[in-house]
């Protein structure tokens, strides 16, 4: 199937490091080339991203405006999606343009003058476009949701709903997902579905640590203060988060967090921080770590059990992303919360000893 490929994307996966295409990138290759509308579910870190991309941006014309539209439920995912997207549309003379709500429209208008064939954006400010008529969706023959579970959810739906009605009638829909937890009756009845949730992502090790409540912070600066040591640490609750961040700092610990209220920019500042290496440990909950995406992350932290397995899974792959090593560690402080966490992973038990990990 890379053959196929156009010869400027040949180099570039070469470039990738990667010999062949993941499972869900050769399953819906084919029926998105072929303009078919589908659902798609495939764990987080199987290079979901590439597998919707490269057979969409297959099927554009250069200078055509506006015929390809990437919704994504929050800034991040969507920043994420537009600089790989960038990657792959211009050798092939596509230009891709990026709306956030949060960003100057006025500017972003003027990017829709220069006539982009690729659109991304979070369904408010995408729908606010449209109805300004300068999004006009009648050229648009293919819409992309990704993370669907999320733009479903009643706050995105009633806009990506009306976003939808004001696409062509026989326009291409490709739901793709990380998990199989959504309702069904919000989809098409007829969806091709491409279900890979249960792939085995063995290269993920699951641990837990044996932690009493009252230590858990003193742990969490221990690990900081591990040399070369790097970790998404998952909170349940912003609250919890809060605290433990003012703790940590005081304790002089070097760790940032990614509350919800930190702006576009500055959330930008710390994720590159964190992705050279400058910040051992980065604090988030579920709903902000969304759409992040840290290449050869080595550590996933929870600092609880989480509330359920779906969360636990987008969490865990965060971590060994793309067949990548990665090693997920959770505090547990008593049999219950162990128990609850084997119903999500095949756990082992670790200590850290000395700025070391051991098997117990």
């Amino acid at each position: 199937m890379l053959t196929n490929l156009p010869t400027p994307w040949q180099d570039q996966w070469s470039q990738t490091g990667f010999s062949h295409f993941t499972p869900i990138q050769e399953k819906v290759f084919e029926p998105i080339c072929s303009g078919k509308s589908l659902l798609a579910i495939s764990p987080t870190g199987t290079g979901k991203t590439l597998a919707y991309l490269l057979p969409s941006l297959l099927q554009l014309k250069p200078k055509k405006a506006q015929q390809l539209l990437i919704l994504a439920p929050n800034t991040e995912l969507a920043g994420q999606i537009f600089e790989v997207c960038k990657t792959w549309a211009e050798p092939l003379g596509l230009t891709t343009q990026l709306f956030l709500s949060g960003s100057s429209q006025k500017r972003q208008i003027e990017r829709l003058k220069k006539g982009p064939e690729v659109l991304i954006g979070t369904p408010g400010r995408i729908f606010e476009l449209i109805k300004l008529k300068k999004i006009k969706m009648m050229a648009v023959h293919t819409i992309i949701l990704d993370e669907f579970d999320q733009l479903l959810s009643d706050s995105q739906y009633q806009f990506v709903e009306r976003i939808c009605h004001y696409a062509p009638r026989d326009h291409q829909l490709i739901y793709m997902s990380a998990t199989a937890k959504f309702d069904r009756s919000k989809l098409p009845a007829d969806l091709l579905t491409l279900d890979l949730s249960d792939q085995d992502l063995s290269t993920i090790q699951h641990y837990y640590m044996m932690v009493d409540k009252r230590s858990r912070l003193d742990i969490l600066r221990k690990f900081a203060n591990i040399e070369d040591f790097r970790a998404l640490v998952f909170f349940n609750s912003l609250s919890d988060l809060g605290a433990a961040e003012e703790r940590l700092l005081y304790n002089q610990a070097t760790v940032v967090s990614l509350a919800s209220d930190v702006n576009v920019k500055f959330r930008k500042v710390i994720i590159e921080r964190f992705k050279n290496r400058e910040i051992p440990l980065l604090l988030a909950t579920d709903l902000v770590a969304r759409g992040i995406d840290i290449e050869h992350l080595e550590y996933v932290l929870n600092y609880e059990v989480p509330f359920d397995k779906e969360a636990y899974t987008h969490r865990a792959g965060r971590t060994g992303r793309m067949g990548n090593e990665g090693i997920v560690i959770t505090l547990v402080s008593n049999p219950q919360e162990l128990k609850q966490l084997k119903k999500f992973a095949p756990v082992s038990e670790v200590v850290l000893k000395n700025q070391e990990l051991y098997k117990k």
